[in-house]
């Protein structure tokens, strides 16, 4: 073998000791796998060689699928974090006209989204004085409205919580913003034996932000809290 074949003494040693170099590097265990081949010759099955890209090829999807995974767990921590923010956010306020205008200011700035309306199933209209104050954030509406508004045309039972894309917001819920959704989030709301239900509605103007696809538990969560919240306040 002449000198211009031969590698270089230097790298040659560095290769002998340490190995792992090499292996470890998928590029160049490529070319080398490649420029075996070559040398086989065409007539030649190398069947380590289907198999190392079979190997090769499952080890790529369990690498994706660990990414997915990764990426899941910390987007639900995530969620998670915002949700508790939320939460304890909700319950700083000592009176109940504070605790109605944070959940539509600072509770809504923490969840992400553009819009959060209190419905309230009443017999009486919304003339009163302390829903007038409070109409950015809270509206009355008659009995059979909650359930109608989550039903919608469907058929289906209703759900606790009921994550939706639409192409416009609901006039009686969102007002003169309704245009602008895009997508809402709708939590029942259960105040306790005698009293009406009532609905929490949380509108973004992106249709991305509520999916059917999504998971509910997390906001099904901050409804629990919400109502246990709102039954001090009614009593």
């Amino acid at each position: 073998m002449t000198s211009s074949a031969r590698i270089e003494e230097a790298l040659r040693e560095t290769i002998i000791s340490q190995p792992d170099m090499i292996l470890d590097d998928k590029d160049l265990m490529h070319a080398l796998i490649a420029a075996n081949e070559r040398a086989m010759g065409g007539n030649i099955v190398d069947l380590r060689g289907i198999a190392m890209e079979r190997l090769e090829a499952r080890l790529d999807r369990l690498e994706d699928t660990h990414r997915s995974v990764i990426a899941a767990a910390y987007e639900n921590l995530a969620g998670t974090n915002q949700i508790h923010r939320a939460i304890l956010r909700m319950l700083d306020p000592l009176e109940f006209e504070p605790f109605l205008k944070d959940l539509g200011g600072e509770v809504a700035q923490i969840l992400r989204v553009d819009v959060i309306k209190l419905v309230l199933e009443s017999q009486q209209n919304d003339s009163e004085p302390v829903i007038r104050r409070l109409g950015e954030v809270l509206s009355v509406a008659e009995p059979g409205f909650v359930e109608g508004f989550i039903a919608g045309d469907r058929e289906a039972p209703i759900r606790p919580v009921t994550l939706r894309q639409v192409s416009h917001g609901d006039g009686r819920v969102y007002g003169t913003r309704a245009e602008w959704i895009r997508s809402e989030a709708c939590l029942k709301l259960d105040f306790g034996p005698g009293r009406l239900p009532g609905l929490l509605v949380m509108g973004s103007e992106d249709p991305h932000q509520f999916s059917p696809q999504q998971g509910t538990d997390l906001l099904a969560f901050f409804a629990g809290v919400f109502e246990r919240g709102m039954r001090r306040w009614l009593s």
